[in-house]
């Protein structure tokens, strides 16, 4: 569920709680996305209802529907309907449909490269020339396809 707080001021209440997100889990939504706020974090973390908003607040937002199946913008993220959406607690991104089958591959070379150089860093056999190379190699590796980036 992504909501856009369309206010002069948005964030100034919560637009989702611990009602709005049980109502939400009742629609087959996963989780919310707002540039407003929400409230009750205790009770929606128990629902394991994920939350990423512009702030936490206290009080309720005296809120209604004005559209239901627009794009919207979310912390400079255009989002439209359909998008498929990650999130967790670094923040939320949204992924093309066309490279979503390569993601659990992608994701397991990379925090296998991750895990071998911290096991590295944590080792005796560091230096910071093996850390030069090995982190070269890591970034030639992650590389898309296509024309070499340059600065």
């Amino acid at each position: 569920m992504v909501l856009e707080d369309v206010d002069h001021t948005p964030a100034l209440g919560a637009l989702v709680g611990e009602v709005h997100a049980t109502i939400a889990q009742a629609l087959k939504c996963e989780g919310c996305i707002t540039n407003g706020a929400v409230r009750d974090l205790e009770a929606v973390e128990a629902l394991r209802f994920p939350l990423f908003s512009r702030r936490v607040s206290v009080s309720h937002a005296y809120a209604h529907i004005v559209e239901f199946g627009s794009p919207v913008e979310i912390g400079g993220l255009t989002i439209q309907p359909g998008d498929l959406i990650h999130g967790d607690r670094n923040g939320v991104h949204t992924i093309p449909p066309e490279i979503a089958s390569q993601l659990p591959d992608m994701v397991r070379r990379i925090q296998e490269q991750e895990d071998e150089l911290i096991r590295f860093c944590r080792s005796s056999a560091f230096s910071v020339g093996e850390l030069s190379d090995r982190m070269r190699s890591v970034s030639q590796d992650c590389l898309p396809p296509g024309p070499a980036l340059t600065k």
